[in-house]
């Protein structure tokens, strides 16, 4: 991705290929077709890319052993160690097909899967669920809805010895507070903030409601923005921001 300089005629300034550059100069290319950003939007275009969550990943690889890829071309090409590899692949292994829909596109790490096989197939979801309300896909929390979770929805252990021997009740209880104390701490902090974050929203979207009433913006980004056209519509569109109050009951 490449954008022209306007003060110097035939220059170009790289935007995003820096590592692909690199290579083709390796491989001897003297010349390469690029995408022309033609609009100043003063962001980098690594903002753009997508990321894989872990669940698109094990069902490429999942996708790619079924067709006959062994493991260990797969980690050479990915360049990673063999067992990485099929830990992705075997991701989903103890876990309920319903959950593995739920958190498909977040950012949601592959620890946290481990913590959700050791309950039983509702209290996933109920896990997945409440995770996805809260927006917070954290080993932390993971933790904190395991330690909340009743021994009857959850699944026997296998039995372990030695130094996989599970560990004392005490020190798990000392774990369970500072993992729920943590977690408090990030509740207090979002509290703390929540008052000024809500003003903030109510005067942004105040204003671009505003600018939406204004049929000459409208009609240009109509023409040049539509996708920003829609989603302006759709923040003006929000009657009240925040919690609503509960209806008084009759």
């Amino acid at each position: 991705m490449v954008i022209a300089d306007t003060r110097s005629v035939g220059t170009w300034y790289l935007l995003d290929g820096h590592l692909r550059l690199e290579a083709l100069k390796e491989l001897g290319f003297a010349e390469v077709e690029c995408l022309v950003a033609t609009d100043d939007d003063t962001y980098t275009y690594n903002k753009r890319v997508n990321r894989l969550a872990p669940i698109q990943e094990h069902r490429v690889i999942a996708r790619a052993i079924e067709r006959g890829v062994s493991s260990a071309d797969i980690a050479d090409a990915l360049g990673l160690q063999v067992e990485p590899v099929i830990r992705r692949f075997r991701l989903l292994e103890g876990i309920s097909p319903e959950v593995a829909e739920m958190p498909k596109d977040t950012p949601c790490s592959m620890k946290v899967f481990d913590v959700l096989r050791q309950m039983n197939a509702v209290r996933q979801i109920e896990a997945a669920d409440l995770m996805i309300g809260q927006h917070n896909f954290t080993l932390m929390f993971a933790r904190a809805i395991r330690a909340a979770t009743p021994d009857s929805q959850l699944v026997a252990a296998k039995k372990m010895t030695g130094a996989a021997a599970s560990t004392p009740p005490g020190q798990q209880i000392a774990r369970m507070e500072r993992e729920l104390a943590a977690l408090q701490t990030q509740v207090k902090s979002v509290e703390e903030t929540y008052g000024i974050d809500n003003l903030h929203l109510t005067v942004a979207r105040g204003y671009v409601a505003k600018l939406l009433a204004n049929t000459r913006i409208t009609r240009w980004l109509s023409y040049h923005r539509q996708v920003y056209l829609g989603e302006f519509q759709k923040i003006a569109e929000i009657d009240a921001i925040g919690p609503q109050p509960e209806a008084p009951e009759a």
